[in-house]
């Protein structure tokens, strides 16, 4: 299996998801770091979108209040720094929450749920830790899932600088394919690679025209999966509700890909596709 020859390597998967709002980043980080998980591999999410999504798709408890602003003070200038003694490593120790599956899930915080200061404390302790990653060797085996929020902003400006390669979620829309272009092109002119992935694909021709709006392939499609709305009406993640929805499915094969295509990028910076099909699934 990939994941086997992966860990023989002593090196984790390195991915964050990137998108237009709503294309399904959350469920589809959230479902891809519990595989990961269930491989018997260490998983580490990571959350930089203030808006509730991946706790929910991974079964985590929301926190009450930001866990990383414990981690953070302000300098003699007033900017925020980790406090002495906290590095990346013990900032997962300490403010990583648990999730299904034994995943752990480190986020910056959510809108809505705590005062600003506390909020701003947080998100600058979490993009600090995140600068970090690449050099904690401790965690150089772990997989490394990050959910961002929606648009290319974060990824531009060093968010996810722990992500060697980027999942770009585009569904059948100019809007959604205008936004996916933007963020690759960021993402690969930093030098990662890209996996253009489809969502929410719906006929036969459904991969043909996301492809022709993007104006690139795509190396998988996930269809659209009337299993997710019923998940998110019940307030179950999926992989809980239905385990056996094509969109787990599909994700599973998409895990599996990406453990056994991670290479340096082509040229281009792009993910190259094993087959120009719809899953089965």
């Amino acid at each position: 299996m990939a994941a086997d020859r992966l860990a023989q390597s002593g090196r984790g998967l390195r991915v964050a998801l990137l998108g237009k709002g709503g294309v399904g980043k959350s469920v589809v980080a959230g479902t891809m770091a519990r595989l990961l998980a269930r491989r018997g591999r260490r998983v580490l999410a990571l959350d930089s979108d203030t808006m509730p999504g991946l706790a929910f798709s991974l079964g985590a408890e929301e926190p009450a209040e930001p866990t990383l602003g414990a981690a953070v003070e302000k300098d003699e200038r007033g900017r925020w720094r980790l406090r002495k003694g906290i590095g990346p490593v013990r900032a997962v120790r300490r403010y990583a929450t648990p999730a299904a599956d034994g995943v752990r899930l480190l986020q910056c915080g959510k809108l809505g749920g705590s005062e600003a200061p506390a909020m701003m404390g947080a998100a600058n302790g979490f993009y600090r830790v995140v600068e970090r990653l690449p050099e904690a060797s401790a965690l150089a085996g772990w997989d490394l899932v990050g959910d961002l929020p929606a648009g290319p902003r974060q990824a531009a400006f060093g968010w996810a600088r722990y992500a060697d390669t980027f999942v770009v979620l585009v569904e059948p829309t100019w809007q959604s394919a205008l936004t996916a272009r933007r963020s690759a092109g960021i993402v690969r002119a930093g030098g990662a690679t890209v996996a253009m992935v489809a969502n929410k694909v719906a006929g036969d021709d459904g991969r043909a025209r996301i492809e022709q709006i993007l104006g690139e392939s795509v190396i998988d499609c996930i269809p659209r999966d009337p299993c997710v709305a019923a998940a998110e009406r019940l307030g179950v993640p999926l992989l809980d509700h239905a385990p056996a929805a094509r969109t787990v499915g599909v994700v599973d094969e998409l895990v599996e890909r990406l453990l056994s295509t991670l290479r340096p990028p082509d040229g281009d910076g792009t993910l190259q596709p094993m087959a120009e099909k719809v899953s089965p699934r």
